[in-house]
């Protein structure tokens, strides 16, 4: 992104990005560091995180704008320790970036193994709530702040064999819209971001998986996502860059889409967001052209 259009934009602040040691993370990370910003990140695997570190400290070159953590976003203790390590090291930081996921068991609800799905929902959906609940005093504090959640395909439609990642993803969304509403008033913006369909380690899983586990149609769609390259990772890099930068102050509560939404024209339709325009929303028959139901 070096030369590209948010050069600079992130001049002065500094982000918290978790599971930032892989794929979209890190992705993020360098796209955070060349618009200007420090970043601190952290993931529960320390080798791989390191590895991180040293490339965004060669990448920034300087090795102060980058520093990371070990910690397991799902333990509030860890993040407790996390939130203060990172606003220690960077008082102004003012950016949290939820991105620490993972898909958790694949396969039908009552053969897969309950831990490992009970995990998944700690890790997608406690693992982006701890981080908020640690840093909102201090963002109050700064005078604001801006939180932007990584969502998925789960947020807005099924997948069945993948029961966890769906329940979770559609529930921090959720939370991202009634979190965006608490904290108006504090001028901490909140924002959700669908990435798109990523050719990362998630897919790896999926596909070593199987269709038995995750269903024949999700494995097709799966195997042709891989051959076709996917969604770039940058896009969903740019848009969190968007939404970390002054322009998008004001606009909070929104699900938005780094592939098929005008997430760069927002500024100019603030009115129009004061609705449930990328949001989840229920969907009735009249919206689908049925003479039918609610009205």
């Amino acid at each position: 992104m070096t030369g590209g259009e948010f050069d600079g934009v992130l001049d002065g602040k500094a982000a918290l990005i978790t599971g930032a040691n892989q794929g979209l993370g890190l992705e993020i990370a360098r796209h955070y560091l060349d618009a200007g910003a420090q970043v601190f990140i952290c993931a529960r695997n320390a080798e791989l995180l390191e590895s991180a570190r040293e490339e965004l400290a060669e990448r920034a070159g300087d090795a102060d704008r980058v520093h990371a953590m070990a910690a397991d976003v799902a333990d509030a203790a860890q993040v407790e320790e996390l939130v203060a390590a990172a606003t220690e090291r960077f008082p102004r930081l003012s950016i949290l970036v939820n991105n620490a996921g993972v898909y958790g068991p694949k396969g039908p609800i009552e053969t897969v193994d309950w831990e490992e799905w009970t995990r998944a929902i700690a890790v997608n959906v406690f693992g982006s709530i701890l981080p908020v609940r640690a840093l909102i005093g201090h963002l109050r504090a700064l005078g604001g702040g801006k939180i932007v959640q990584l969502s998925g395909g789960g947020a807005t439609s099924p997948l069945p064999g993948l029961s966890s990642y769906a329940a979770s993803k559609a529930a921090i969304v959720r939370f991202a819209e009634t979190l965006a509403l608490e904290l108006a008033e504090d001028k901490i913006d909140v924002n959700a971001v669908a990435p798109g369909a990523l050719n990362t380690r998630l897919l790896d899983e999926v596909l070593e998986a199987g269709p038995e586990a995750v269903g024949e149609d999700f494995y097709r769609r799966s195997l042709e996502q891989q051959k076709s390259g996917g969604t770039p990772l940058e896009l969903g890099a740019e848009l969190a860059v968007w939404l970390g930068s002054d322009a998008s102050d004001g606009i909070t509560g929104r699900l938005l889409s780094a592939k098929w939404d005008p997430w760069r024209d927002l500024p100019d339709h603030r009115a129009d967001l004061d609705s449930d325009v990328y949001t989840l929303r229920r969907i009735v028959p009249a919206d689908r052209g049925m003479g039918w139901g609610d009205v």
